[in-house]
């Protein structure tokens, strides 16, 4: 069974400390277990050096990483959650229980005792409490805080989180995602995206940061030896930049311990003693879309574009196989929330004719191109580095089919930018977290605020159903309210969903790392789980 599916029965009414502890016990039992199938490897790791692409993803403060998953990773080795996650699901973290009061629409938190700060202040529930108040004014990027009441402090160890409505995703998209913050340092602080001061990263997490060095794309963290759960037994963690192509080779001369690899290295990786683990198609590359302009604006534009791409030549050239086909309404066809009943938009250049001429569009004077207004060199297409293989195939679909494309390489935070301030055509970008809640829909398809996001509200019934799941409690009516979401968005399609990648994770195995279930905090698909070096 699938992370998401456990999720969604885990946001029941655990309405008893009774059940609550006899939750907690099993998941005890198994963590016990899984130590004890990882042996009894114990030995302390001095340095874990990791690979990285990009190498800077900001300052990791909860206000200071960049907004894509690899600067939450960096942020979230310092700074703890309410509750977080493993390879099999939830697990106490700050809190060592907590139970739902469906009749009040609460959650009730009960936190660990003995709890510091890495500057030895203690850790209460006012913190909790004050860290909700204060993202309410200071809105942080990765949590909606437009769902939650009121914070009340019951007592120094116990917290009362009442929501404004019911709201399923809550555990995976709150409480295991929000980065609780001091109280003693964060008071007063009025503009947190600016603070980088030292104090800027007092967490109660497994690390603090030793240096950083934006230039490089460097990070050095160091173990904090009075954690809560236990001194890290990796008492040094290194992320330099190593580009994907040398991400292999650094391994095998031992320049680094660990680093996402192409798919294509992984059988001589595995002959050469290195530990390779495979995540699940938590990823979707996508084109997004200028929707908000002519001629992107139209649906049947956009359903000619998708039409003319052949996404199983992008898996198999593009991504050498390792990959499987985009699916319209964004899952993956092997994510348990995934629709079979939406449309799939099978390769059909000649239906990309037959739609452009709909529309009104004819071929130029050489009958090689349609004429499009307002792009006479061609629809400029966004891509990186590092997509620049897929995207040459993509504008050799497009132009097979008579649309003439003027591809565009930058790097991508620019990339990132132009899409954010509507300043794009068409962009190859991507995003991860289809692995966990499928509050991730609204996050990618309605949120109009996040460069990630399609940020498309044009389709009433689709508005109604994204936000009509997010307060269905049932598991299997939510189910349908996604189901509909998905047939609704591979109608409209204001994104055009392409891949997703295959993504392998190897080390030389001084750390057992995992794919966490459901991905990190609110679905971050990366082998860098905190946990795994403590």
């Amino acid at each position: 069974m699938k992370f998401t599916r456990i999720m969604n029965m885990a946001i029941g009414p655990l309405c008893s400390r009774e059940h609550s502890g006899l939750v907690l016990a099993a998941m005890a039992l198994t963590l016990l277990m899984l130590v004890t199938a990882q042996g009894s490897d114990d030995e302390t790791v001095e340095t874990l050096t990791i690979a990285d692409s990009t190498g800077d993803w900001g300052y990791p403060s909860p206000y200071g990483h960049y907004s894509r998953g690899p600067g939450y990773i960096r942020m979230s080795l310092i700074f703890d959650t309410l509750i977080w996650k493993d390879e099999n699901g939830f697990v106490p973290a700050l809190a060592e229980s907590w139970e739902y009061l469906a009749d009040e629409k609460a959650y009730v938190f009960h936190l660990r005792d003995k709890v510091t700060w890495n500057d030895k202040e203690p850790f209460s529930a006012q913190d909790v409490a004050f860290t909700i108040d204060y993202i309410q004014d200071h809105p942080y990027q990765w949590v909606d805080s437009s769902t939650i009441e009121s914070a009340e402090v019951l007592d120094d160890r116990t917290v009362k989180i009442t929501l404004t409505e019911e709201y399923a995703p809550f555990l995976d998209q709150v409480a295991g995602t929000l980065p609780i913050l001091p109280e003693h340092i964060y008071d007063g602080v009025s503009d947190p995206a600016s603070f980088m001061d030292s104090e800027a990263l007092t967490g109660t997490g497994p690390f603090m940061l030793k240096s950083y060095d934006k230039a490089q794309g460097s990070y050095l963290y160091e173990a904090n030896e009075d954690y809560y759960q236990g001194a890290p037994r990796t008492k040094q963690i290194k992320f330099i930049k190593v580009s994907q192509e040398m991400a292999s080779a650094s391994l095998e001369k031992g320049d680094v311990d660990a680093a996402a690899v192409p798919g294509e290295t992984v059988d001589s990786l595995k002959d050469d003693g290195f530990a390779v683990i495979k995540g699940n198609h938590d990823w979707v590359a996508k084109i997004m879309v200028n929707h908000n302009k002519e001629p992107f604006s139209d649906i049947k534009f956009r359903q000619a574009l998708y039409y003319a791409i052949d996404r199983d030549d992008l898996v198999k050239t593009g991504l050498r196989g390792y990959g499987l086909e985009g699916s319209a309404g964004l899952y993956a066809s092997d994510n348990d929330w995934h629709n079979p009943s939406q449309e799939e938009y099978a390769h059909d250049p000649a239906r990309t004719g037959k739609l452009l001429e709909e529309l009104g569009y004819a071929m130029d004077g050489e009958g090689e191109y349609y004429s499009i207004d307002g792009y006479p060199d061609g629809i400029e297409l966004l891509a990186t580095a590092d997509t620049e293989r897929q995207a040459e195939l993509i504008k050799k679909h497009l132009e097979d089919a008579g649309i003439k494309i003027n591809l565009r390489s930058v790097d991508s935070k620019t990339l990132d930018s132009l899409v954010g301030e509507w300043k794009y055509d068409l962009a190859l970008s991507g995003h991860g977290g289809l692995g966990g809640d499928p509050a991730i829909l609204n996050k990618v398809v309605s949120d109009m605020v996040s460069f990630n996001s399609a940020r498309y509200d044009k389709n009433s019934d689709l508005n109604e159903a994204l936000k009509g799941q997010l307060a269905e409690m049932d598991p299997a009516k939510r189910k349908d309210l996604v189901d509909s979401a998905q047939e609704l968005i591979a109608e409209d399609i204001p994104a055009l969903p392409l891949y997703y990648t295959d993504s392998y994770w190897a080390s030389n195995d001084l750390v057992s790392f995992y794919f966490t279930y459901g991905g990190v905090g609110s679905g971050v698909p990366i082998a860098l789980n905190k946990m795994a070096f403590v």
